[in-house]
């Protein structure tokens, strides 16, 4: 066993983890706000990790390029739907208001800079 293996075992094994606390995240957490964001951040950062590791072990392969290209996928289009999804659960009330320590959008929404789609 050298070196390269041991490393991807760790980065594999930490994204795996990382991606089975944002699926608890996911059952766990009280409303549409905050499952968003355990469906988001440790979710994207464990494909990241597992696709890393998966490349030091696939190393000279040609599929390497595919998983580069996931992870890229994964990174751009991740925080545009949870922006997608914060605003529709936004617009449906569908949050708890004890949890929220700051409302931008409510200021945003009051002084009519965003329509109903959530648009300048």
């Amino acid at each position: 066993m050298n070196v390269a293996d041991i490393i991807t075992a760790v980065l594999i094994l930490g994204g795996s983890t990382l991606a089975l606390t944002a699926a608890i995240g996911i059952v766990r957490f009280p409303d549409t706000l905050t499952r968003m964001h355990s469906a988001t951040k440790p979710q994207t950062l464990g494909l990241l990790l597992v696709i890393a590791g998966a490349t030091i072990r696939l190393r000279g392969n040609a599929d390497v390029g595919m998983l580069i290209l996931t992870g890229l996928f994964a990174v751009i289009t991740a925080p545009v739907i949870a922006n997608r999804v914060g605003q529709l659960a936004y617009r449906e009330h569908s949050f708890r208001d004890d949890l929220l320590t700051r409302d931008d959008m409510r200021e945003a929404v009051a002084e009519g800079e965003l329509d109903d789609n959530g648009e300048n």
